[in-house]
């Protein structure tokens, strides 16, 4: 099973710090992450931040960025992705069934299509639909 194409499957996770430089020295030393980094883009809530990739040798192991701008009640925390045929159809439902958006959809490029949701009993999830081979 490929998690980043089959639907319902957690595919990625994700750290949003207030201090990136400090989370990458602390989970390097734990884990020995090494790093890559690129300028997020797109209609993201985050475009034009740094987005920063964990590996794990050659594999990816999750990512971290900055917490956004006027975020300032939500504490530093990991989100995991979920896997989606469709964003947007997945968000439908959401609400449908008694959830709510808190991050409509929203591209980023060479990535795919992604969402933030609140399950009725308030826990947050992400999806994607990655575009990605």
């Amino acid at each position: 099973m490929d998690p980043m194409h089959t639907h319902g499957a957690f595919s990625w996770n994700e750290l949003m710090t207030t201090d990136v430089e400090a989370a990458k020295k602390f989970y390097a030393a734990l884990f020995g992450w090494t790093y890559e980094e690129m300028v997020i883009g797109g209609n993201s809530p985050m475009a034009g931040g740094t987005y920063t990739s964990a590996k794990v040798g050659e594999s990816w192991a999750g990512g971290m960025m900055s917490m956004p701008a006027g975020e300032h009640n939500i504490p530093p925390h990991w989100g995991s992705y979920v896997t989606v045929d469709n964003v947007d159809d997945t968000l439908s439902l959401v609400e449908k069934h008694g959830g709510r958006v808190l991050v409509p959809a929203f591209d980023v490029p060479d990535v795919g299509r992604m969402g933030v949701f609140q399950d009725p009993q308030g826990a947050v999830l992400c999806i994607a639909a990655y575009s990605m081979p």
